[in-house]
């Protein structure tokens, strides 16, 4: 997998490295179809706060509120976004996201590819056996620390996605 230089930043977290803006999808990425949050949704949330990272919210449905207020994620959050669901770059402006992502986590793999971060598979409905967020945790501190992951579901900057 080709690896990308660490996007630069003005915040350096104290032993943990550089700081980064994470935007995290809503629907089927931290919700589920079932109105469930994902399995150590918050808990990863808590790690991200406590290693400096700033935890953005976005959805192709719109600012979603009632999601933060529902599971009490406004300690967490620091802005909540419409995202683009195409054109990705150039509707930031125009969706008012002050910013370009750092990171994405999202079961959109065009979001994915054109920001870089990771593909989950879509989160449906409550389980146990779903550790996505600790591996997301994971190739975050890769990331952090390599500038990539060897990880699968890992997708640098601007890659291109596979027809197959």
């Amino acid at each position: 997998m080709a690896s990308v230089p660490f996007p630069p930043t003005d915040q350096h977290r104290e032993d943990h490295g550089p700081s980064m803006k994470i935007f995290f999808d809503v629907d089927y990425t931290i919700l589920g179809l079932d109105d469930s949050l994902r399995p150590n949704t918050i808990e990863t949330f808590q790690k991200l706060k406590d290693d400096g990272h700033d935890i953005y919210i976005w959805s192709g449905m719109g600012e979603r509120w009632e999601v933060i207020e529902k599971f009490d994620l406004h300690r967490f959050v620091s802005g909540v976004y419409e995202k683009p669901t195409h054109h990705f770059h150039e509707r930031l402006e125009e969706l008012n996201v002050p910013f370009e992502p750092e990171f994405v986590i999202d079961d959109y793999p065009e979001v994915v590819h054109a920001f870089g971060g990771v593909w989950v598979p879509p989160y449906f409905f409550a389980r146990n056996v779903d550790q996505q967020m600790d591996r997301i945790y994971a190739i975050i501190n890769d990331f952090i620390r390599d500038g990539a992951s060897e990880d699968r579901q890992y997708r640098a900057k601007g890659s291109t996605i596979p027809l197959f």
